[in-house]
Protein backbone atom coordinates (compact mmCIF):
# COMPACT_ATOMS: atom_id res chain seq x y z
CA UNK A 1 0.00 0.00 0.00
CA UNK A 2 1.45 3.40 -0.93
CA UNK A 3 2.49 5.70 1.84
CA UNK A 4 0.11 8.56 2.46
CA UNK A 5 1.32 12.07 2.96
CA UNK A 6 0.01 14.13 5.86
CA UNK A 7 -2.48 15.77 3.49
CA UNK A 8 -4.00 12.32 2.76
CA UNK A 9 -2.79 11.98 -0.84
CA UNK A 10 -0.37 9.58 -2.44
CA UNK A 11 3.19 10.83 -2.29
CA UNK A 12 4.61 12.60 -5.31
CA UNK A 13 7.75 10.46 -5.35
CA UNK A 14 5.89 7.68 -7.13
CA UNK A 15 4.51 10.13 -9.71
CA UNK A 16 7.98 11.51 -10.37
CA UNK A 17 9.34 8.01 -10.74
CA UNK A 18 6.61 7.12 -13.28
CA UNK A 19 7.29 10.22 -15.37
CA UNK A 20 11.02 9.58 -15.19
CA UNK A 21 10.58 6.31 -17.09
CA UNK A 22 9.46 8.09 -20.27
CA UNK A 23 5.78 7.27 -20.05
CA UNK A 24 4.65 10.64 -21.36
CA UNK A 25 2.06 10.21 -24.10
CA UNK A 26 1.47 6.51 -23.45
CA UNK A 27 -2.24 7.10 -22.81
CA UNK A 28 -2.62 8.80 -26.18
CA UNK A 29 -0.92 5.87 -27.86
CA UNK A 30 -3.13 3.37 -26.05
CA UNK A 31 -6.25 5.24 -27.14
CA UNK A 32 -4.99 5.42 -30.72
CA UNK A 33 -4.52 1.65 -30.72
CA UNK A 34 -7.72 0.71 -28.89
CA UNK A 35 -10.15 3.20 -30.47
CA UNK A 36 -10.37 1.45 -33.87
CA UNK A 37 -10.91 -1.90 -32.16
CA UNK A 38 -13.62 -0.40 -29.98
CA UNK A 39 -15.30 1.24 -32.99
CA UNK A 40 -15.17 -2.06 -34.88
CA UNK A 41 -16.85 -3.78 -31.95
CA UNK A 42 -19.59 -1.13 -31.75
CA UNK A 43 -20.22 -1.18 -35.50
CA UNK A 44 -20.35 -4.98 -35.46
CA UNK A 45 -22.96 -4.95 -32.70
CA UNK A 46 -25.06 -2.36 -34.55
CA UNK A 47 -24.74 -4.29 -37.83
CA UNK A 48 -25.82 -7.47 -36.06
CA UNK A 49 -28.87 -5.69 -34.66
CA UNK A 50 -29.81 -4.37 -38.12
CA UNK A 51 -29.43 -7.85 -39.61
CA UNK A 52 -31.59 -9.37 -36.87
CA UNK A 53 -34.28 -6.72 -37.40
CA UNK A 54 -34.26 -7.32 -41.17
CA UNK A 55 -34.48 -11.06 -40.57
CA UNK A 56 -37.53 -10.58 -38.33
CA UNK A 57 -39.17 -8.37 -40.98
CA UNK A 58 -38.57 -10.98 -43.68
CA UNK A 59 -39.95 -13.75 -41.47
CA UNK A 60 -43.06 -11.73 -40.59
CA UNK A 61 -43.67 -10.92 -44.27
CA UNK A 62 -43.30 -14.58 -45.23
CA UNK A 63 -45.74 -15.62 -42.50
CA UNK A 64 -48.26 -12.96 -43.54
CA UNK A 65 -48.05 -14.07 -47.16
CA UNK A 66 -48.31 -17.75 -46.31
CA UNK A 67 -51.33 -17.15 -44.09
CA UNK A 68 -53.03 -15.19 -46.88
CA UNK A 69 -52.23 -17.92 -49.40
CA UNK A 70 -53.43 -20.70 -47.12
CA UNK A 71 -56.94 -19.26 -46.83
CA UNK A 72 -59.73 -21.24 -48.45
CA UNK A 73 -59.70 -20.74 -52.27
CA UNK A 74 -56.83 -18.22 -52.10
CA UNK A 75 -54.26 -17.95 -54.88
CA UNK A 76 -50.48 -17.86 -54.68
CA UNK A 77 -50.65 -14.43 -56.30
CA UNK A 78 -52.62 -13.19 -53.29
CA UNK A 79 -50.00 -14.67 -50.97
CA UNK A 80 -47.13 -12.94 -52.76
CA UNK A 81 -49.07 -9.66 -52.90
CA UNK A 82 -49.78 -9.79 -49.15
CA UNK A 83 -46.09 -10.40 -48.35
CA UNK A 84 -45.04 -7.50 -50.59
CA UNK A 85 -47.68 -5.28 -49.01
CA UNK A 86 -46.34 -6.12 -45.56
CA UNK A 87 -42.81 -5.22 -46.65
CA UNK A 88 -43.99 -1.95 -48.17
CA UNK A 89 -45.81 -1.00 -44.97
CA UNK A 90 -43.20 -2.08 -42.43
CA UNK A 91 -39.71 -2.60 -43.88
CA UNK A 92 -38.75 0.89 -45.02
CA UNK A 93 -34.96 0.99 -45.50
CA UNK A 94 -34.32 -1.83 -43.03
CA UNK A 95 -34.77 -4.52 -45.70
CA UNK A 96 -33.88 -3.57 -49.28
CA UNK A 97 -33.66 -5.35 -52.64
CA UNK A 98 -36.47 -7.67 -51.63
CA UNK A 99 -37.88 -10.53 -53.67
CA UNK A 100 -40.93 -12.56 -52.73
CA UNK A 101 -41.57 -15.95 -54.31
CA UNK A 102 -44.07 -18.76 -53.89
CA UNK A 103 -41.66 -21.44 -55.14
CA UNK A 104 -42.33 -24.80 -53.54
CA UNK A 105 -46.07 -24.20 -53.16
CA UNK A 106 -48.16 -27.33 -53.70
CA UNK A 107 -51.89 -28.09 -53.53
CA UNK A 108 -51.55 -28.92 -49.83
CA UNK A 109 -48.93 -26.39 -48.65
CA UNK A 110 -48.13 -22.74 -49.34
CA UNK A 111 -44.47 -21.76 -49.14
CA UNK A 112 -43.52 -18.09 -49.30
CA UNK A 113 -39.86 -17.07 -49.40
CA UNK A 114 -38.66 -13.51 -48.77
CA UNK A 115 -35.10 -12.51 -49.66
CA UNK A 116 -33.44 -9.13 -49.25
CA UNK A 117 -30.50 -7.21 -47.82
CA UNK A 118 -30.21 -5.71 -44.37
CA UNK A 119 -29.27 -2.07 -43.99
CA UNK A 120 -25.50 -1.60 -43.84
CA UNK A 121 -23.68 0.60 -41.34
CA UNK A 122 -20.82 1.26 -43.77
CA UNK A 123 -21.64 3.36 -46.84
CA UNK A 124 -20.93 1.63 -50.14
CA UNK A 125 -20.85 -1.82 -48.54
CA UNK A 126 -23.90 -3.96 -49.29
CA UNK A 127 -25.78 -5.27 -46.27
CA UNK A 128 -25.95 -8.89 -45.25
CA UNK A 129 -28.33 -11.13 -47.19
CA UNK A 130 -31.48 -12.25 -45.42
CA UNK A 131 -33.63 -15.20 -46.56
CA UNK A 132 -36.67 -16.39 -44.65
CA UNK A 133 -39.56 -18.62 -45.60
CA UNK A 134 -42.84 -19.84 -44.17
CA UNK A 135 -44.66 -23.08 -44.93
CA UNK A 136 -48.37 -23.31 -44.05
CA UNK A 137 -50.95 -26.02 -44.86
CA UNK A 138 -53.72 -24.95 -47.23
CA UNK A 139 -57.19 -24.70 -45.70
CA UNK A 140 -59.67 -27.02 -47.33
CA UNK A 141 -63.22 -28.10 -46.77
CA UNK A 142 -63.61 -31.63 -45.41
CA UNK A 143 -66.61 -33.67 -44.36
CA UNK A 144 -67.11 -35.81 -41.31
CA UNK A 145 -66.42 -39.46 -41.84
CA UNK A 146 -68.51 -41.84 -39.73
Amino acid sequence: MPALTPAGTVGTARCRQWHARGQDGSVSLEIAILAPALLLLVFSIVQGGLWFHARNLAQAAAQEGAAAGAAYNATTGAAVARARSFLTDHAGDSLTSTTVTAAGTTTTFVRIQVTGRALSVLPGVPGLTVTQDALVPVERFTTDTP
